[in-house]
């Protein structure tokens, strides 16, 4: 006898509730290839339901291949249906476990490039997307152009212009799915197999991995308090693009001078290669003016990189490239071989939300909040290791770089830091090419922690390191 249930309280067909029983039935093997369901009129009467009902759930399972008729003898469980479960997880519980974990975990996570994300404009930002919604016209719900949408590059070539120095038209922007979207993109565009990128050292271990990926060589440049050092540019290379961070050096911190900007243009001139230039972190200047972008100083030379992960969210994913006029194209064309586009709608109300100048109250309103951050761990730092920790790279940003005397931070030591203490810190060395020069130095990103969790994760990492 086939045990079926039928359950009217549940927001789901009784068609439906017949089929997904009858089918989980006979992939489970509980009914097996070419044992004979009930005649349609037998189940409908079993269940008190009309026969119509059992007759559209056979229909379904019929087109679905579950089960077969056989003329003058009844309706059957086709042959290879069953199918062997293997152990599922259960979702609901895992979901419940990973929103448990998330509300006990007592880690105090120093991860840097993460923005204070209770802060989020939750309401403005919510209110202009509605609003982008409903005023929207229907063809934006489709598909659009790979470069994003008109709107958002006109307001985002003014506001760069007017904040970052930026020099460039609407036309030379291409809006990416978040910072790492545009790495991406710039290795297709401008890398093959044995090419060379001169990129400073130490630099985040995602741009090494993504150069890395398309075969290219990396020729690392080390870089002191103000970013790469200029007099140990390779001369003998030829490499396809220099792979900086001016504005504030990922990760020790540095802001590149005038005179070495100047430099590295002269450098790239030289050799004829471009310059890819990632303004990280520069909205957030703590002391003085944000500083002018670099590519501002030779527009066609240098290729911009932004993102609103570190102003706004990471969850928002969205970032652009400005290119020189040669290279547009190719761009716009390998972007839409990859996602086709980013989401509209998000485009939208972002240059909604930069043309009422709502984005540059935001950044007011957070650079008093990421300075007070600051200042309270180079204060909680000083409190608890003294003299024994040296602090920079702090001018601009989301984080500062420590560095101890007499600690090497292996793998080992971090790791055991945060199992018994609690506290997750980052050497700079995960990012060093040339390794052994940084090892007693760490990353440590403020923005997202309380000022009680910054004391309470300072306190543990004294605990952990005496």
């Amino acid at each position: 006898m086939l045990w079926l249930s039928i359950d009217r309280t549940l927001d789901v067909p009784l068609i439906r509730q017949v089929y997904e029983q009858i089918r989980t039935k006979i992939l489970n093997g509980e009914l097996a290839a070419g044992e004979c369901l009930p005649p349609t009129r037998e189940l409908a009467s079993n269940l008190g339901v009309s026969r119509n009902v059992i007759l559209e759930a056979y229909e379904q399972l019929l087109a679905e291949g579950y089960i077969e008729t056989r003329p003058g003898s009844g309706t059957f469980v086709a042959e290879g249906a069953y199918l062997h479960q293997q152990e599922k997880t259960d979702s609901q519980s895992f979901l419940e476990r990973q929103q448990i974990k998330e509300e006990i975990n007592d880690i105090i996570d120093f991860r840097s490039g993460i923005p204070a994300l209770n802060m989020f404009p939750r309401q403005k930002w919510g209110q202009m997307a509605k609003q982008v919604c409903a005023e929207t016209a229907h063809s934006i719900l489709g598909y659009d152009n790979p470069e994003g949408r008109i709107e958002l590059r006109y307001v985002l070539s003014q506001y760069l212009k007017r904040t970052r120095g930026v020099e460039c038209h609407p036309d030379q922007l291409v809006i990416t799915s978040g910072a790492t979207q545009a790495f991406s993109l710039l290795a297709k565009l401008l890398l093959s197999p044995g090419d060379e990128v001169i990129v400073e050292d130490p630099i985040t271990k995602e741009i090494q991995t993504i150069f890395s990926l398309s075969g290219a060589v990396i020729c690392p440049v080390p870089v002191d308090e103000q970013g790469m050092k200029m007099d140990l540019l390779p001369s003998d290379r030829k490499p396809s693009f220099i792979f900086v961070t001016p504005s504030h050096q990922f990760p020790l911190g540095g802001t590149l001078p005038i005179q070495r900007r100047i430099q590295l243009i002269q450098f790239a001139r030289k050799v004829d290669c471009y310059i890819v230039e990632d303004d990280y972190d520069s909205e957030f200047r703590h002391q003085g003016a944000p500083i002018h972008s670099l590519q501002g100083l030779d527009p066609n030379r240098v290729i911009y990189i932004g993102t609103f992960s570190k102003i706004l969210s990471p969850a928002l994913r969205l970032g652009y490239l400005i290119l020189p006029p040669a290279l547009i194209k190719r761009c716009q064309d390998l972007k839409w071989f990859t996602d086709l586009h980013t989401p509209s709608l998000e485009q939208l109300t972002l240059a909604r939300f930069i043309d009422e100048r709502h984005l540059e109250r935001h950044i007011r309103k957070m650079k008093k909040i990421y300075k007070a951050r600051r200042d309270y761990v180079k204060k909680c730092l000083i409190e608890q290791f003294g003299d024994t920790v040296k602090i920079f790279g702090d001018s601009t940003g989301l984080h500062l770089v420590a560095e101890f005397q007499n600690i090497v931070f292996l793998d080992q030591v971090v790791n055991e830091i945060m199992k018994k203490h609690k506290v997750k810190i980052y050497p700079v060395e995960v990012h060093a090419i040339q390794k052994g020069i940084h090892q007693n130095k760490i990353i440590l990103g403020y923005g997202n922690l309380t000022k009680e969790e910054i004391a309470e994760g300072i306190f543990r990492l004294r605990q952990a390191l005496n």
